[in-house]
């Protein structure tokens, strides 16, 4: 059951030609820099952990690069249930520290970032026979308070059965006990993640996507550098730094034995599927906490315009990255939890709009128990050669995560660095100009997403390929059945007129419907 893009139409039918024209001659400015220069550090990964290192870094005043194997965000930091919370569901597991953390990290994220992370309210409603129930519901929900330091965006209240239904008509009637509402966060993941990139680049770092880490550059025996491929171009590029962050999430096992062939796994891998379905079916008017009916455990049924968001499961997996995917059981499991609780929605797999799955890359720590109660706690080491890695975290506390990496950095370089500023910085990412000309067309029927918003996605925020558009810089892969296929003749069109392409590079970016 596939209901995502495939990983060779994001990255090969998308490609969008690397002529010369003002939209992408960035990347040749940044390939001449990354070769042409010895930084304070390279950071592998543009991902969200990846992006927040190298902006903390270039606002602290190091030379940073920044290389990305896919688009920034592309991997799991592009599939995830786009929410910035405390982690509610981590109470049970005892992960306090976890918590109170994520918890003042999504008060910062709200002060700095309110284009990107905004307030959601969710309810809780309670069944009998629930694993947990009420009371222990309100417990948890106290604390979760508690460890926000009460500086939330609103506390928590209990709910009466009739409360829960004021506020959730749709949700199931027989068997309710009452509720409660508390607080957390919605974002778009992939903006964030993207906000944070262009935020290093406008401090000076150089940022390249669709460039792969091929091999380390040693001197010696001393690791000095790395081999990087430029995608577009089939350039390689020897990019030399004094320190390196591994920051590839699911591939960090894969970069720590080009360093070490024998070390050990440091990476647990866990799966994430989430469904979308159409909005009007389910009838949430806000996000719900959920617990799924075969297991009980704590999942979301998240809003997102005029589709619902159901997720997420946690189940080992042993798959590489880029070939992961929401299996039919995958897709059952959710359903299952949905229908329970909005017993009209009667929701069936043709259903389903849209399925996205990521590799969770949590802190191994050689137990394969119960994936859910897994810490979601980070680890900096540092290997036999000197490579930083980063393992675990979640997105919530990515800026946190990245001050500690760059922390460890200015050490190692042995000198005076500047404070952290992330913590106080406003993160600003791309500035909206408008783009001008008759690109005001939608790109699908009834969503806001413009023949514009295509342009000015290579315009001004480093888009490369048609999937860079279509999935990351827009949602429009997620939004429809179709998954913006049939729309991407007319994209690569509006682009061209920005991009400089002729008609035979037009015609290279056509898809073809089989490879989804």
């Amino acid at each position: 059951f596939k209901c995502d893009w495939s990983s060779d139409v994001c990255s090969s039918d998308l490609r969008i030609p690397s002529h010369d024209s003002p939209a992408i001659r960035w990347r040749d400015e940044a390939r001449d820099r990354l070769a042409g220069s010895v930084f304070d550090l390279l950071v592998i990964g543009g991902g969200i952990t990846g992006a927040g290192i190298a902006r903390d870094a270039a606002l602290r005043g190091m030379s940073v690069a920044l290389v990305e194997q896919d688009d920034f965000g592309g991997g799991t930091s592009s599939r995830s249930s786009r929410l910035v919370h405390g982690g509610v569901r981590y109470l049970e597991h005892g992960y306090l520290k976890l918590v109170f953390e994520a918890s003042r990290e999504r008060r910062t994220l709200l002060r700095l970032a309110p284009q990107l992370v905004r307030p959601l309210r969710f309810t809780w409603p309670v069944y009998e026979g629930a694993r947990l129930p009420r009371w222990k519901v309100r417990a948890g929900l106290a604390l979760y308070d508690a460890l926000a330091m009460f500086r939330n965006v609103g506390r928590h209240r209990g709910l009466s059965i009739a409360q829960v239904l004021d506020a959730e008509p749709a949700l199931r009637t027989p068997g309710l006990t009452g509720g409660a509402s508390y607080w957390d966060a919605a974002t778009d993941d992939a903006a964030l993640t993207l906000a944070n990139v262009l935020d290093a680049r406008a401090a000076g770092a150089v940022v390249l996507n669709h460039a792969e880490m091929q091999s380390f550059v040693t001197d010696r025996d001393a690791i000095v550098g790395a081999n990087v491929r430029d995608e577009l171009s089939d350039r390689l590029i020897p990019v030399r730094a004094q320190v390196i962050a591994n920051a590839t999430g699911p591939w960090t096992d894969a970069i720590r034995r080009m360093e070490d062939p024998s070390a050990a796994a440091a990476v647990l891998g866990t799966k994430g599927v989430h469904i979308a379905v159409p909005a009007e079916r389910v009838g949430n008017h806000a996000a719900v906490t959920m617990l799924a009916p075969s297991d009980a455990r704590v999942m979301f049924c998240l809003p997102a315009g005029d589709l619902t968001i159901i997720g997420t499961t946690d189940t080992h997996t042993n798959a590489v990255p880029a070939e992961v995917r929401a299996t039919r059981d995958d897709v059952a499991y959710l359903l299952e939890a949905a229908n329970r609780y909005f017993p009209a929605a009667q929701l069936g797999p043709r259903d389903v709009v849209a399925a996205w799955a990521g590799i969770r890359p949590l802190v191994s720590t050689g137990n394969q128990g119960d994936p859910a109660s897994a810490s979601r706690e980070h680890a900096i080491t540092a290997g036999p050669r000197g490579v930083i890695a980063i393992t675990g975290g979640k997105l919530t506390t990515y800026r946190e995560i990245a001050e500690q990496v760059v922390n460890r950095v200015a050490q190692r370089l042995g000198r005076t660095i500047g404070p952290c500023v992330t913590a106080t910085t406003p993160i600003a990412g791309v500035e909206r100009t408008p783009v001008f000309g008759q690109l005001f067309e939608p790109i699908l029927e009834g969503r806001a997403w413009t023949l514009g918003h295509a342009a000015r996605a290579v315009q001004q925020e480093l888009a490369c390929t048609l999937a860079d558009i279509l999935i990351r810089r827009t949602k429009v892969a997620f939004a429809s059945r179709d998954h913006g296929i049939p729309a991407a003749p007319r994209v690569a069109a509006a682009v061209a007129r920005h991009a400089g392409w002729d008609a035979a590079d037009r015609k290279s970016t056509r898809l073809n419907s089989s490879h989804t």
